[in-house]
């Protein structure tokens, strides 16, 4: 509603008088994430291939979405977060539009402990309790890793091979594996290597943004690219269960 809205948007400028900030993403001042970013970060949820898995991206990781996310996830910017939760929902409830009928739970992939120790939470799991769900914590690190960013195609591949394993058996169990960007895919695919070790199966993939490919053609439009993923064995806790259609909040 207008009158809402107007209300809102005072409130929001009676409080950068006492606390200023700075836009995460250009860094524009009074707002946390200013309209402008906002619009970059409206999600349009489409489904991403790499040559070893398929995950529902809602955004590209690049201008505006690159800076808040980075903010986000490194600059101790978690006031930046509604917009990401949103985008990131928006994911989540395509890859689930996509399934037949039945319930999966939700697993992500757990941070390194330097990389705990240096945010002091787990920017994915933090998005996911603002769209009101709480993962099935089944994966933990197997190894120390170091982190992907800034590895190449085949560092991030020897970086995360066998670096996750399950915390239990999982048969019988089906999962939605969510993290934040896709890049080459390795993380993911080791996340599905680890659940399908132990008997789980993996039904889909959604992350909150992926990096363009240099070859735009790659991406994959159809939804039956799922089944890339798809193997005969599942993982999670309950707590993580979600039946589709899903609906944030």
């Amino acid at each position: 509603m207008p009158a809402l809205a107007s209300v809102r948007r005072s409130a929001l400028d009676a409080l950068a008088l006492l606390v200023p900030v700075a836009c995460a993403g250009c860094g524009d001042p009074d707002r946390s994430v200013c309209p402008a970013c906002v619009a970059a970060l409206r999600p349009a949820p489409r489904l991403a291939h790499r040559d070893a898995v398929s995950a529902w991206a809602a955004l590209d990781y690049a201008g505006a979405a690159a800076a808040v996310i980075g903010a986000y996830k490194d600059g101790a910017r978690t006031d930046a977060a509604a917009p990401l939760a949103e985008a990131l929902a928006a994911s989540i409830a395509a890859a689930l539009a996509a399934l037949p009928s039945g319930s999966v739970e939700v697993c992500t992939v757990p941070s390194t402990r330097a990389a705990m120790r240096r945010r002091g939470y787990a920017p994915v799991d933090a998005l996911l309790a603002r769209c009101g769900i709480r993962p099935s914590r089944v994966l933990r690190p197997a190894r120390a890793r170091d982190d992907q960013a800034g590895l190449g195609a085949d560092a991030r591949r020897l970086n995360a091979q066998g670096a996750l394993v399950a915390r239990a058996d999982l048969r019988g169990r089906r999962f939605l594996l969510v993290d934040d960007i896709l890049t080459t895919g390795a993380t993911l695919a080791e996340a599905a290597r680890a659940v399908t070790a132990a008997g789980g199966s993996v039904a889909s993939a959604a992350v909150l943004a992926q990096t363009p490919l240099r070859h735009p053609g790659r991406l994959v439009a159809s939804r039956d690219a799922l089944r890339d993923i798809a193997s005969e064995s599942g993982y999670g806790g309950r707590t993580g269960v979600v039946d589709p259609p899903f609906r944030s909040g």
